[in-house]
């Protein structure tokens, strides 16, 4: 990934597609990326979660993927997609605890290499939207790199960092914990319940990627204009 914390999208893809080895690489980037200058109201989005066996990408690895494509206007539900993929690295019990996927369930599960044109489909041509973009980017890269030897970049709008945005001042001093006040949580499921969004069970990637597309909308409908450039919100 470039340094450059907003690279030209449109420009990158066609690199990319030109350059990249797979085929199922090749397909995904020569469908190509919208400009920067794309009203958010006609930006083809799709919310995307990874559930995975703990939070470092070189140690662990991915065992659950869901995403729903959605607008400004709709979440497609019907157009919706979930895997659950036996991971390179072993489940430990925290993290059966922390999203309930057992050694039962990845038992005959596909490796993620066996569902990743699917993927690439389901995300082609679209901008995806996630919460805590640094688990979605770096854990779907590293595991390219290791099943196909190149890794994967996309457009990701990131719901977590719009709330910090939004919230710059959301620490508090120790003089205010003392009289009671807390930090401002920009979670996924806090962040809902200021937008008064109902909430839902926490670590499903499908659940959760459905609760960061309906929060995108709601942080879209109360602070940016439908004619917000997405170049503005991306990275």
């Amino acid at each position: 990934m470039s340094a450059d914390h907003n690279p030209d999208w449109p420009q990158r893809f066609a690199e990319l597609a030109a350059s990249s080895q797979d085929e199922r690489l090749r397909a995904y980037y020569a469908a190509g990326c919208i400009t920067a200058d794309t009203p958010l109201a006609e930006a083809p989005l799709v919310a995307l979660d990874v559930e995975t066996t703990g939070l470092d990408p070189r140690e662990h690895a991915i065992v659950s993927l869901g995403l729903v494509p959605l607008d400004l206007q709709r979440i497609r539900c019907a157009e919706a997609r979930y895997w659950v993929v036996k991971p390179t690295s072993e489940l430990s019990a925290e993290s059966v605890t922390f999203h309930h996927i057992t050694h039962s369930d990845i038992r005959h599960a596909p490796r993620l290499a066996h569902v990743l044109e699917e993927l690439l489909e389901a995300l082609a041509g679209k901008v995806v939207v996630a919460h805590y973009r640094n688990i979605e980017r770096n854990f779907l890269d590293q595991a390219l790199r290791e099943h196909l030897g190149e890794g994967l970049l996309f457009p990701i709008i990131d719901t977590m960092e719009l709330e910090a945005r939004l919230h710059p001042k959301r620490t508090v001093s120790w003089w205010d914990r003392l009289r009671g006040r807390e930090p401002l949580s920009i979670r996924l499921a806090d962040s809902r319940l200021r937008y008064g969004l109902p909430l839902y069970s926490a670590h499903h990637a499908l659940t959760d990627a459905l609760a960061c597309g309906e929060l995108l909308q709601a942080q879209v409908a109360r602070h940016y204009p439908a004619h917000t450039p997405v170049g503005a919100l991306w990275s």
